[in-house]
């Protein structure tokens, strides 16, 4: 961004003083002269200058945000836009980093627990739950939103489930009910959760414990 405002700062210099010289009197001869002027050799260097700055400019936006992106610009972040649908062989990874505890999804650039804790939880109690896990020997897990939760369901598969790819790398995943962190504004003894028995979004009584499954990354989005 600095380099971007000096480049324009030079840029702005350089084109006003161009101007400057282009209206500097009648000691400015026509340009099909054969003899320039001082002046006007000087405003071919100023535009000459002006396009290499331009030139440059186009070049380092292009290679700038490719490198602060890991070589794709936003654009082209499909983690981001979620828009891309990859075989479950290519989409999921298992993160040996994170002690292999741990899963990449590739389509939305989330990072998921690979075994969800088989013990039910409260709706009082399951956001702490995740809060403070260590998968992998990383914090910063929480409750997935519902878009998030429901982004694992392949709905190719069919009751009792669990509805996951069938080349998945999850353990554990039981075809049950699990929650999300996102609440149900029409009925608040509700939250919204995912069944991985059908793959289906419904609305979770709070009276009941649920499963959960810890959720890493994209916390801007929820």
């Amino acid at each position: 961004m600095k380099r971007r405002r000096i480049l324009a700062v030079s840029v702005g210099t350089l084109v006003l003083g161009g101007l400057l010289l282009a209206s500097g009197g009648p000691e400015v001869t026509p340009a099909g002269a054969q003899n320039p002027t001082p002046q006007q050799q000087q405003l071919r260097q100023i535009l000459d200058k002006l396009d290499q700055i331009l030139a440059a400019t186009k070049s380092s936006s292009g290679g700038g945000e490719s490198t602060k992106s890991g070589g794709a610009s936003a654009e082209d972040n499909h983690t981001l836009q979620w828009d891309q649908a990859l075989p479950a062989a290519q989409r999921f990874v298992i993160l040996t980093a994170f002690n292999s505890d741990a899963v990449l999804d590739k389509e939305t650039g989330l990072v998921w627990e690979r075994s969800p804790q088989t013990t039910a939880v409260s709706s009082s109690n399951v956001r702490m739950a995740c809060a403070n896990k260590a998968v992998g020997g990383r914090k910063g897990w929480r409750l997935p939103s519902l878009p998030k939760l429901a982004s694992l369901v392949d709905p190719s598969v069919a009751s009792p489930g669990p509805t996951l790819s069938t080349a998945h790398p999850f353990l554990n995943v039981r075809p049950t009910n699990y929650w999300s962190s996102s609440a149900h504004a029409e009925n608040p003894a509700l939250m919204w959760g995912v069944g991985f028995g059908n793959g289906a979004v419904l609305g979770l009584s709070r009276a009941f414990d649920q499963g959960a499954w810890c959720v890493r990354g994209g916390m801007n989005a929820d």
